[in-house]
């Protein structure tokens, strides 16, 4: 019994390991300044898949193969701008993490402001129409300070 459980354990070890291994992709890098340039090229590109994660922290599929056409266009010799030109022209501006500001990007870019500005606009149109109109002011509540 007590073998059994050792030989459990033992082949839940080497399942953890092989599930580890799995997910960490090695890519055979020149020199770690190779590495740093493909981790900050990855974390600037949108996972397709996973929408909130970035490629290099993404385990999708096509994350991994993205990764990979990265490794490649690297290793081809293709700079920063051009790997991302590559990606963009497959995949739209939307595999950018910063877009550029342009005019299919305006909405993204200055949505947020305009809502914020049409609603301050709504605001002060609401207190000047209110302030227009006037209350007018009941002086026989007023009180006039003779009860002392």
């Amino acid at each position: 019994m007590r073998a059994l459980r050792h030989i459990v354990c033992a082949a839940l070890l080497l399942m953890c390991g092989t599930l580890a291994a799995q997910a960490i992709d090695p890519l055979p890098f020149k020199d770690h300044a190779e590495e740093v340039r493909f981790q900050k090229l990855t974390s600037e590109l949108r996972c397709l898949v996973c929408q909130n994660e970035n490629l290099a922290d993404s385990n999708a599929d096509l994350a991994r193969d993205l990764r990979h056409e990265v490794f490649e266009q690297m290793q081809a010799g293709k700079s920063d701008a051009q790997i991302k030109q590559y990606l963009v022209d497959r995949y739209s501006d939307f595999v950018l993490y910063d877009p550029p500001v342009k005019a299919s990007t305006l909405l993204l870019w200055f949505g947020p402001l305009a809502i914020l500005l049409a609603g301050a606009g709504v605001v002060v149109f609401t207190v000047r129409k209110r302030s227009r109109a006037g209350t007018p002011i009941d002086t026989a509540t007023i009180d006039q300070g003779d009860d002392w």
